[in-house]
């Protein structure tokens, strides 16, 4: 992508509050881990105010409804918004009907309470079914922000794919959906959180910092004109000390020429027009030639 930006750093958080715990429990003391994300949104707000940084929030339906007060000080803060599901709940586990019921529902709520529309989706447990795809497609979507087959270039996401244990796989068209690649290791909830089944890490501020920067430096030597995306939920990133990391790592990569903070969705509209589908039909995706390419 030509520009005169060196590097872009895409902070997205996903504000799912208690939603990430509803949908799977009824334990009042786990649900209570979610209510520190509402504590946790104002300071992160100030932080990226203090260091002039935009972001991408990600937000369940159920959380803008529990917390709208956020939701809009959020919007208000020039952050973007994007659709995180109604209640966290997995799309891979849902027939079309119901998808399509929560994902409304999920619009709805942002609507409702911000009066957003959003462009871009991560799937709330980062999965998808065979539908997702076609239902953001179907709803206008511009972006989705969940899968991995890349690291700082976005990419078309294709549709079509054919998943075989015993034939080659066949690779679909890519379509109109662009895809900001995400990573785990890019992620706080699994390197900082605690939870029985899933993550037993709780590794301290200055591990994590070690893994971003690197990620962050590489990128900068290596990778012109691309994004570094990072994953933070205020739940977890909101604690004393490692929002005292993340307020050292914005810092340490604002000190580098040519870095901008921009969310996620100005991102991908400068890479859309700069790799029109067509074009990129044509000369066929690095992830999956197209038959007859070089």
């Amino acid at each position: 992508m030509t520009d005169d930006r060196r590097l872009s750093v895409c902070l997205s958080f996903d504000f799912d509050a208690t939603s990430v715990w509803i949908s799977s429990t009824d334990n009042l003391a786990m649900i209570s881990r979610g209510e520190f994300g509402a504590v946790a949104v104002p300071r992160l707000l100030d932080l990226l105010r203090r260091r002039e940084a935009l972001a991408t929030f990600f937000i369940p339906g159920h959380t803008a409804l529990a917390y709208p007060d956020l939701v809009r000080a959020i919007d208000a803060s020039g952050h973007e918004i994007g659709h995180h599901g109604w209640v966290h709940e997995n799309p891979a586990e849902l027939d079309r009907r119901a998808e399509t019921e929560v994902f409304r529902r999920g619009l709805g709520a942002l609507a409702e309470v911000a009066g957003v529309t959003p462009t871009g989706f991560r799937s709330p447990a980062g999965d998808y079914s065979e539908n997702t795809i076609e239902i953001l497609l179907e709803h206008g979507f511009r972006y989705d922000s969940t899968f991995s087959g890349s690291d700082f270039h976005p990419y078309y996401v294709r549709r079509g794919d054919k998943v075989s244990k015993t034939e080659a796989y066949e690779f679909g068209e890519p379509c109109e959906l662009v895809e900001m690649p995400i990573s785990w290791m890019l992620d706080d909830f699994p390197l900082f959180e605690f939870e029985v089944g899933w993550s037993y890490s709780q590794h301290p501020p200055s591990h994590v910092r070690e893994i971003w920067q690197k990620e962050f430096d590489w990128a900068y030597e290596n990778e012109a004109g691309g994004a570094v995306t990072i994953i933070m939920h205020p739940q977890v990133i909101g604690r004393g000390s490692r929002l005292t990391m993340l307020d050292e790592l914005i810092q340490y990569m604002a000190s580098h020429q040519g870095v901008v903070f921009e969310s996620l969705g100005a991102y991908q509209e400068r890479w859309r027009a700069a790799n029109p589908l067509a074009e990129y039909r044509r000369r066929g995706s690095i992830h999956a030639p197209l038959r007859g390419s070089g």
